[in-house]
This record gives C-alpha cells, structure tokens and sequence, in this order.
C-alpha cells in the first residue's frame, strides 16, 4: 500500500512539473517592442498610399488625360519618398544624438569600469540606426504609392478610372490596417475602419476642392 500511494504521488507530480517547465518555455511576448518599426512601416505604406491617391484624384477632378494623373502621382511617389526619408533620418538621427549624451552623461556619474563597459554594451545594441529607418520609411512610402499609379495606369475611360483608383487604394487601405493590427495584436476591424475611413476623407476633400476650383475657371 505504501508504495502504491508513493508511486500515485510520483505519477502526478510528473505534469505539474511539466506544465510549469512549458509556461518558463512559452514566455509572453512583448508587442510592444514592434510599436517602433511598426508605426513608421505603417504610417509611410498608408501615407504614400493616400498622398498620391489624393494627388490623382484631384488632377482627374479637372483633367480627364490619363498622363496628367500618372504624371502627378509619380512626382508625388519620388518627392513624398524623399520626403519621408530626410524627414527620418533627421528625426531618428535626433533620437540617436540624445541617447549618446545620455551614454556620456552615465559614463561620468563615475561608475566602475567594468559596469560601465556593460551599460555601453547594452545600449549600443539598442541605437536606432538613421540610414536604415529612412531607406524603410522611403521604401513604404513607395509601397503605398504603387497602388494608385498602377490601378490608373492601363484604363483610358475617365470614369472608370477614377473608380478602379478609388477602388484599388479602398482595398490596399484595409490591407495595410488589417496587417498593422495583426501584427500588433490590436483590434482589426476598428483599425481597418479607421485607416478606411480617414483614406477615403482625403480623396474626397482632395477631389472637392480641386473640382470646385477647377469650376471657377482654372484651366490645365
């Protein structure tokens, strides 16, 4: 009996052990270490998808010739690509400024040596790099500015065009909020709706005023 009861206990203290030697093996991971990345991925994709969809919307509110809108969105694709990069790379280059200070100002608070070699260890692997968040903040951005150009690029029908425009950049629009959720592990549909909804405010406060200015006897 003693041991039948000794081997009862053996037998279930087994899972126990292997459940919790699971839950140290599977920790949570944390979403928002991608906040960073994911934010500028996200906000370039969806602005060079909006600025440039705007861009050709306007233009064919007051100009039915296919050219005049490709041309436009893809000046609209290079200067807003450069754009975002400089403005990155300026922002990020800031960023990375005050974090050496900071390095420096701990380095002098006259810790031993071997503790500050560590610190300096630690946060040189956290610096943000300048060059690679602008050459993939320019790189979304033309990402996103893609969408319209090539939805408007093979349709000569004005109506139509603007349609599959509309359309295209509709879809691209709640492609990228739902990725951003999913990666984020933030609620879809709001996100999707959001990005949708203020997409489609652009294009028609775009096409609006442009159209009413092209009534009041602005000719291209």
């Amino acid at each position: 009996m003693a041991a039948a009861a000794a081997l009862n206990d053996v037998q279930i203290s087994i899972p126990e052990g292997q459940t919790e030697s699971k839950q140290r093996q599977q920790p949570d991971f944390d979403y928002s270490q991608r906040a960073q990345w994911l934010r500028a991925a996200v906000l370039g994709a969806n602005d060079g998808l909006v600025s440039v969809a705007s861009l050709m919307m306007g233009v064919g509110g007051v100009n039915k010739d296919v050219k005049a809108m490709i041309l436009t969105g893809f000046a609209g694709l290079v200067a807003g690509a450069c754009s975002m990069a400089i403005g990155e790379f300026v922002s990020v280059y800031s960023q990375l400024d005050i974090e050496v200070a900071q390095m420096k100002r701990e380095k002098r608070r006259g810790m031993g040596d071997n503790e500050v070699v560590v610190v300096q260890e630690t946060q040189k692997e956290k610096l943000p790099n300048p060059v690679q968040a602008a050459l993939a903040s320019a790189l979304a951005f033309s990402l996103g500015a893609i969408v319209p150009l090539l939805a408007a690029a093979f349709i000569h029908d004005h109506k139509v065009r603007m349609g599959v425009v509309v359309a295209a950049v509709s879809l691209a629009l709640v492609v990228f909020g739902g990725v951003g959720a999913v990666l984020g592990r933030t609620p879809v549909v709001k996100s999707c709706a959001r990005v949708l909804i203020g997409g489609c405010m652009a294009m028609a406060i775009t096409f609006g005023l442009t159209k009413l200015i092209g009534i009041g006897g602005l000719e291209m």
